[in-house]
C-alpha cells in the first residue's frame, strides 16, 4: 500500500517510514526542509517538500493522489510556541484531513496526545498544545468522508521498543517507546477495523499486534 504521512523527519514518522518500508510499502514522506530529504531516501521514503503552514488544500491533496493511506505525525515541537501549536498541531491535521478528503483517501492516522482536549483549560503553552490536539481530533471525527483512527501516545521516551504495549480507549498516564508508537502505527495504517477509535497508547504487557486486533475487535 502508499501511505503519505505528514511530519515526515519527525521522530516517530523516520521510525514508522523504516517499518512500511521494510514490509514493501510505498512511503511518502512530507516535509518542510529540503535539506532533509537525504534521510527520508535513507530510511526507505520518498520525501516530498510541503509546508503544512503556508500549503493549499488542493497542493496537499495532489501529493496525496494515489494514497491508500495518510498519517498526521506532525508537530510543532518542544521548543515552540504557542502560536505554532495552534498552526502546526491543529491546522496542519485540518489541512490533511481536507486534502485527504478532497483526494478521495479514506484511511486517516492522526497522532495526537494523551490528554488531548478542546475544552483543556490553562494558559501555558503545553496547555494551548492538548486544546490545538483535542481540536484537531474533534474536527476529524467529524468528517464523513474519513475512515479515521485517532491515536493518542503517552509520555514519549527513546528507550528501545519493547514491542509490548497497552493500547486502549483509555489507558491512564504512562510512558511509551517511539519505537513503539511506530509499530502500533504501521499495523493501524491497515486496520480499517479500528476505523472511529481513539486509542491511548503506554507500554504494557500485550505484543503490538496483539493489541490492534484486540481493540479492532471491540
Amino acid at each position: 500500500m502508499r501511505t503519505v504521512i505528514a511530519g515526515g523527519h519527525g521522530q516517530i514518522a523516520m521510525r514508522l517510514e523504516k517499518l512500511l518500508a521494510a514490509r514493501g510499502d510505498d512511503v511518502v514522506g512530507l516535509i518542510r526542509s529540503p535539506g532533509h530529504a537525504d534521510e527520508l531516501r535513507a530510511a526507505g521514503a520518498e520525501p516530498v517538500e510541503c509546508d503544512l503552514e503556508s500549503a493549499s488544500v488542493e497542493e496537499v491533496a495532489g501529493h496525496l493522489d494515489g494514497a491508500d493511506a495518510v498519517v498526521f505525525a506532525a508537530g510543532a515541537g518542544p521548543g515552540s510556541g504557542a502560536e505554532r501549536k495552534d498552526t502546526v498541531d491543529r491546522a496542519g491535521a485540518v489541512l490533511l484531513a481536507d486534502a485527504a478528503e478532497r483526494a478521495g483517501v479514506r484511511r486517516y492516522v492522526l497522532v495526537s496526545s494523551l490528554g488531548a482536549d478542546p475544552r483543556h483549560s490553562g494558559d501555558q503553552v503545553f496547555d494551548v498544545y492538548l486544546r490545538a490536539k483535542g481540536e484537531a481530533e474533534e474536527y476529524v471525527r467529524g468528517r464523513s468522508g474519513l475512515d479515521w483512527t485517532i491515536l493518542r501516545p503517552g509520555q514519549l521516551i527513546d528507550d528501545a521498543g519493547t514491542g509490548l504495549v497497552r493500547l486502549e480507549a483509555s489507558t491512564g498516564r504512562g510512558p511509551v517507546p517511539r519505537d513503539d508508537v511506530a509499530a502500533v502505527l504501521a499495523e493501524l495504517v491497515d486496520s480499517s477495523a479500528t476505523t472511529g477509535l481513539t486509542l491511548e497508547l503506554v507500554g504494557g504487557s500485550v505484543p503490538v499486534s496483539v493489541a490492534v486486533k484486540a481493540v479492532a475487535g471491540n
